[in-house]
């Protein structure tokens, strides 16, 4: 069916609003209930939390890959969004707030790695490019809460979360009704709880697992602090007057195009080549970065972060289809789940650490830090294993 990618993309785009929906209402939240700043790294690092605890378990149980995953999906789908709907209870506490984000987080894990095994359950060839426009879904659904907090201006900021709910609930009905378990899925009968390592013992899964890791060091963080970066520049520099809601939206979507093309063009240059030159690409970024982010000039900071925004999740769909590839057919699912697990988990330390850092250095420097996630993982990606020849593998 031809429609089947399209659907998938959709629904991937649709549920994972859900993600930063709390993030670009966080200053309304924030404001209301008498919080700090610390409370965006706080809410961006229990959602991951959520998804990380969500994954694991997901992943132990080999959910994806006994059940239908189109079921899954859809179950997770309805379930990370009602408690995403949980944010708008009123008179609300902090602490309610990050346990809704922690289960609708927990529920993500239904969604995004599971929309991957879907894909590549229907997609053996060509799989770099289709999980390219998945993971460019990702993006999009990412970055989206933050062009709807633009648009509803003069709203309650519980609009976003009404509509982000519902949008969820719109494409776990799309992957139920019109997308069935794919040809090429292998379906696990028992519960093995080491079944989700057993992929590491492949050289190949491990170099493309530790390139991920390194490039999910950088990424989340980068996309937490957008517009924090953009905030303390219109500080800085009040003429500015730069939209944050709209350009955090625009700078975080940017990768998604990235993500499509670089899909796109795997075909041709092979899936590692082009994964290693955007992690390179990135973290040249992050070292760059005191050039460029209190910059007398606006435009230039923010042509700065679009390059960044593009090629910061360029090599996300690589990494997903290294890993896929380089799984055992039997648990790819669970292995996928698995590597979104532990990277998820790196993320959290990052945004912390930036977060901890934040006032105590000075701010022009404190991104370089991120550099050291992208470093490790060109390690990993260049490591050649003794006594066999360098893969190249073209989905």
């Amino acid at each position: 069916m031809r429609l089947i990618l399209p659907i998938i993309v959709l629904s991937q785009f649709l549920c994972t609003s859900l993600w930063f929906a709390g993030n670009s209402i966080v200053a309304d939240i924030a404001r209301d209930l008498g919080l700090g700043q610390d409370f965006l790294a706080h809410q961006t690092s229990m959602i991951q939390f959520g998804f990380i605890s969500g994954t694991l378990v997901f992943a132990i149980l080999a959910v994806s890959d006994r059940f239908s995953p189109s079921l899954v999906f859809f179950a997770s789908a309805l379930l990370a969004g009602f408690f995403n709907l949980g944010i708008s209870i009123n008179d609300i506490t902090s602490l309610q707030i990050l346990l809704f984000r922690f289960l609708t987080g927990f529920f993500l894990a239904g969604i995004y790695p599971v929309g991957m095994k879907i894909a590549s359950d229907h997609y053996e060839k060509g799989l770099g490019k289709s999980l390219g426009f998945l993971v460019g879904a990702l993006v999009l659904g990412t970055a989206f809460p933050h062009l709807l907090k633009d648009l509803l201006q003069g709203f309650p900021w519980k609009y976003v979360i009404y509509i982000t709910t519902s949008l969820s609930v719109l494409g776990g009905l799309s992957i139920f009704l019109f997308v069935p378990d794919g040809p090429f899925r292998k379906v696990g009968q028992k519960i093995k709880l080491t079944a989700f390592l057993s992929g590491f013992k492949n050289p190949d899964f491990r170099a493309a697992s530790f390139g991920y890791f390194g490039h999910m060091w950088e990424l989340y963080t980068f996309w937490a602090f957008v517009p924090i970066i953009l905030a303390s520049y219109n500080a800085l520099y009040p003429a500015a007057n730069l939209n944050v809601p709209l350009y955090s939206f625009a700078i975080i979507a940017s990768g998604g195009l990235a993500c499509m093309i670089s899909g796109w063009i795997s075909q041709w240059y092979g899936v590692k080549k082009i994964a290693t030159l955007s992690l390179l690409f990135s973290c040249l970024c992050c070292l760059a970065s005191p050039i460029f982010l209190f910059s007398s000039f606006p435009m230039l900071l923010v042509a700065f972060l679009f390059l960044w925004g593009i090629v910061v999740v360029a090599d996300s769909p690589l990494f997903s289809t290294l890993v896929a590839q380089n799984a055992p057919a039997s648990t790819r699912g669970t292995a996928l789940t698995v590597v979104n697990c532990i990277g998820f988990s790196i993320t959290i330390l990052s945004i912390q650490l930036v977060n901890s850092l934040t006032g105590m250095f000075n701010s022009q420097y404190i991104y370089m830090i991120l550099a050291i996630g992208p470093l490790l993982g060109l390690a990993a990606l260049l490591k050649k294993n003794p006594g066999k020849k360098t893969l190249m593998v073209v989905s």
